[in-house]
């Protein structure tokens, strides 16, 4: 890790040291990927104000994210598979969340189970939700992230249809993998990765496992969710939800200004703005594209959480001044956790943290709550 520079550093070593078929699962998108490519070029057509003579000896990164304190409006987001980008990768990036003091979210689709994370770190963390049909499952994974003492319940709602990632369909990609030529290739190319994964707690879906059957191929996996997402859920579905769960409750992928309203009024104390990683509606908007007017509508309702295209600190800045409290990381420490488990996601939470102090300094601001739009040039 010591010549890392940059996310993009972590990306290229991840690339290098996973096999394809999970690297391109982290890094790709849904169908043309427009929607992929717009949340980091419209990201990047932000520009700052660049402020001299102002004394920023005192910056500070720390914040409050629902009422807890945080190192940094940070938040690593839930992302399925992580234990096969790294052997015990959920427990790993967990670990190196709270060793930076932020939060970290555990997907459904993880390869450890919430129990394995429990008992594997020392604080609480927040667990991802979606709901599908089998509402007996559902409850019971609810309970399941209560007994584990989980500090928050991310609900996310914008994948009752599932958009194709022709990447995944192409590279046949199973969990464990089918065994090909090509991909008996790649993998014996990768011993660290193939060593790592074995010594791992489990190699299929350990919130699913002994519940759900043949979810060992993805393939597989995409035809029950298709048919356990239910197309017929509504804003009732959150009441149901909240009926059983006792904590704070984050809905993540709001898009929408109308949407957001109707998120305020269920009582959830924040919303993630997101795209779900341009891996769902291609042709939606960026996820930056549409934080300020959501922010404007419900930023005094809850708080207002950013997701999508995150790769620095000066994005974290950019979605800061626009409007959001804080900002999730997908793609980004997933990239560290390929290149070296849980020193490069440690790494991937470091470089963003110091370029957001570097760019605090060169905006002339000193704390978190000085950051809004009057850092944005026009």
């Amino acid at each position: 890790m010591k010549h890392i520079t940059c996310i993009d550093d972590l990306r290229a070593l991840h690339k290098r040291r996973v096999p394809k078929a999970f690297f391109d699962y982290c890094d790709r998108g849904s169908y043309a990927e427009e929607t992929l490519r717009a949340n980091r070029e419209d990201m990047q057509a932000i520009k700052f104000r660049q402020r001299i003579l102002v004394d920023v000896s005192k910056r500070d990164t720390s914040t409050t994210i629902l009422g807890e304190p945080s190192t940094m409006p940070l938040m690593l987001a839930p992302v399925g598979l992580l234990g096969m980008q790294h052997g015990d990768g959920e427990i790993h990036a967990c670990r190196a969340a709270q060793a930076a003091g932020i939060p970290f979210t555990q997907s459904t689709m993880s390869i450890c189970s919430i129990e394995d994370i429990a008992a594997s770190v020392e604080k609480p963390f927040w667990f991802q939700l979606y709901v599908m049909k089998d509402r007996g499952f559902i409850k019971e994974l609810i309970q399941r992230a209560i007994a584990a003492k989980c500090s928050a319940l991310v609900l996310t709602v914008d994948l009752q249809v599932i958009g194709q990632r022709h990447a995944d369909i192409k590279n046949g990609m199973t969990v464990p993998p089918e065994w090909s030529l090509s991909k008996l290739l790649d993998f014996a190319s990768k011993p660290s990765w193939v060593s790592g994964v074995l010594q791992g707690k489990r190699r299929t879906f350990g919130n699913i496992a002994g519940h759900v059957k043949n979810t060992e191929d993805l393939n597989r996996l995409a035809e029950w969710t298709a048919s356990q997402f239910d197309t017929s859920l509504s804003w009732k579905d959150v009441e149901w939800v909240r009926s059983i769960w006792p904590g704070k409750l984050i809905i993540k992928g709001i898009l929408d200004v109308e949407d957001a309203e109707e998120a305020a009024k269920t009582g959830a104390q924040a919303l993630v703005v997101s795209n779900h990683g341009g891996r769902q509606l291609d042709g939606a908007p960026s996820s930056i594209e549409v934080l300020p007017e959501i922010a404007d509508a419900v930023g005094d309702k809850m708080e207002i959480m950013f997701d999508g295209g995150i790769r620095s600190g000066q994005d974290v800045m950019r979605a800061l001044a626009l409007g959001a409290k804080s900002c999730m990381i997908g793609r980004a420490y997933a990239y560290g956790l390929g290149a070296g488990g849980q020193a490069g996601v440690a790494k991937a939470i470091d470089i963003i943290q110091k370029e957001l102090l570097t760019t605090m300094g060169l905006c002339g601001v000193n704390r978190i709550d000085e950051i809004d739009d009057h850092i944005i040039a026009v």
